[in-house]
């Protein structure tokens, strides 16, 4: 991540597009962020409603700054749209956060402002940060941080929990395993008597353990820069790969190997190998795939954060 470049002659001719989520989201946040926007800078407004409308109207911004108002899916869409074009290094666009907040995590883990009225006013006063991107082989992108996850929990195991759930269904020649009603009820000492009985039988009877959770491993080849991190017969519980956002271009990569202390590396591309696995791209999943290369594109994109955030975007 280079350091921070103040906003160019066109940084108030803004192109402001709302995705449609947010205004179903949250239409009071909506307003504001035009509002504020509108009034400083000569913004045009569009409203697509769905991708090819959001993609047709990025692509006739102009010299317009782009500003999505949306969440963490609308943002990575704009940035994927940019690095389609081959957009030039000085390019940049500002997000207001728009969504709930498990779909705005990776616009606050970037440094993008929470409120609707802070972000607008970074998206008209802010610095641009230069941020890198990790593209994969089948040209996806990683904004934030890439995690191969392991394994659902074992069938075996949600079986036992499902064995555990369902009641005995009733009887239908002597209604037993059915619920009493009003006329079928035992009464006096007879209902006492099973009280007593049942409490009885809850106090004495053992609660069944709930079997540990199997052990979540891959078996994956890792390879950073051409060297070997991991190979197939060492299992591990997941993979991590994410930018360092420094000068060097550089992904730092964590792998986690089962009851181990992480094996830690940097490189500029990290390839990732072995049965069909699935992905986490920031918030989407990709796959199943067999092998995958993931290179570090150093400040391939701009995104508008408050200046005191973007004086420190090389530290």
């Amino acid at each position: 991540m280079s350091a921070a470049q103040p906003p160019g002659d066109g940084a108030h001719q803004l192109l402001v597009v709302i995705d449609p989520v947010a205004r179903r989201t949250d239409g009071e946040s909506v307003r504001i962020a035009k509002d504020v926007l509108s009034a400083g800078s000569h913004a045009k407004i569009c409203l697509p409603e769905g991708p090819e409308e959001f993609a047709r109207a990025l692509s006739r911004r102009g010299v317009r700054r782009p500003v999505v108002v949306g969440d963490d899916l609308a943002l990575r869409r704009a940035v994927a749209l940019l690095h389609r074009e081959r957009e030039p290094a000085d390019k940049s666009l500002a997000l207001i956060p728009v969504g709930s907040a498990d779909a705005l995590e990776l616009a606050h883990s970037l440094g993008v402002p929470r409120g609707a009225v802070a972000a607008a006013r970074t998206a008209l006063d802010g610095s641009v940060r230069r941020l890198d991107l990790l593209v994969d082989d089948s040209d996806g992108l990683v904004l934030g941080a890439l995690h191969i996850p392991a394994h659902p929990t074992h069938p075996a195991h949600q079986a036992h929990l499902l064995d555990r759930a369902p009641d005995r269904a009733p009887d239908q020649a002597t209604g037993r395993g059915a619920p009493p009603d009003a006329a079928t009820a035992p009464t006096g000492a007879t209902a006492m008597w099973d009280t007593c009985r049942s409490l009885v039988r809850a106090l004495v009877r053992p609660t069944p353990s709930k079997p540990p959770d199997p052990p979540r491993t891959h078996r994956l080849r890792v390879e950073a820069d051409g060297v070997l991190l991991n190979d197939l017969d060492r299992p591990v519980e997941s993979v991590t790969v994410t930018s360092r956002g420094g000068d060097d271009g550089l992904a730092e990569v964590v792998i986690r190997p089962p009851e181990a202390d992480p094996v830690t590396a940097e490189a500029k591309a990290v390839t990732v190998s072995g049965a069909d696995f699935r992905y986490r791209a920031d918030t989407q999943v990709g796959g199943p795939v067999r092998t995958r290369t993931w290179t570090v594109r150093a400040g391939a994109w701009g995104l508008m954060l408050p200046a005191e955030a973007g004086t420190s975007a090389g530290e």
